[in-house]
């Protein structure tokens, strides 16, 4: 399933990548991630509470921070996690590009290629897209707040 989303953030693209390669500062902004533990520069294991539909499910894996390019503002995420309990699996390869937007502001593309498997994979795409545009906007919500936070401590 793929899925394309767009935010934006009212800080400048330099802050935003900064702060997005911090993968436990990010996990922080991710609703319902419980952990991230760091194993090398771009490997973690994470903890993930999500609900799609009736399903509740508690997702632990690992996220590879595959790509990092900074001279076209991109970089793609690996992720794979299970919930045995429920027989339940996702696996996604996110893709993130930063533009620039005369204002100062950041516009963040992102592309997901993602496979959900067992009982999470039961509901129909629309519900699984519904669901993921619901987490992005809460993202772009706590990202934005926490980059906020970031430019005021940086400007001290």
């Amino acid at each position: 399933m793929i899925i394309e989303q767009r935010i934006a953030l009212d800080a400048p693209r330099e802050q935003v990548w900064e702060f997005l390669m911090d993968v436990p500062a990010v996990g922080k902004c991710v609703p319902g991630v419980e952990a991230v533990t760091p194993l090398d520069r771009d490997r973690y294991n994470g903890v993930l509470r999500m609900k799609i539909g009736p399903i509740s499910a508690r997702l632990e894996g690992t996220m590879i921070l595959a790509e990092r390019d900074r001279d076209v503002w991109r970089a793609r995420m690996d992720a794979q996690g299970s919930d045995r309990h429920i027989g339940g699996a996702v696996s996604a390869k996110m893709t993130m590009r930063l533009e620039a937007r005369p204002d100062g502001g950041t516009d963040m593309a992102v592309h997901t290629d993602a496979s959900v498997l067992g009982k999470l994979g039961q509901f129909g795409q629309a519900i699984i897209k519904r669901q993921a545009d619901q987490l992005m906007a809460e993202f772009a919500r706590n990202v934005s707040r926490e980059l906020g936070t970031r430019a005021i401590k940086g400007s001290a």
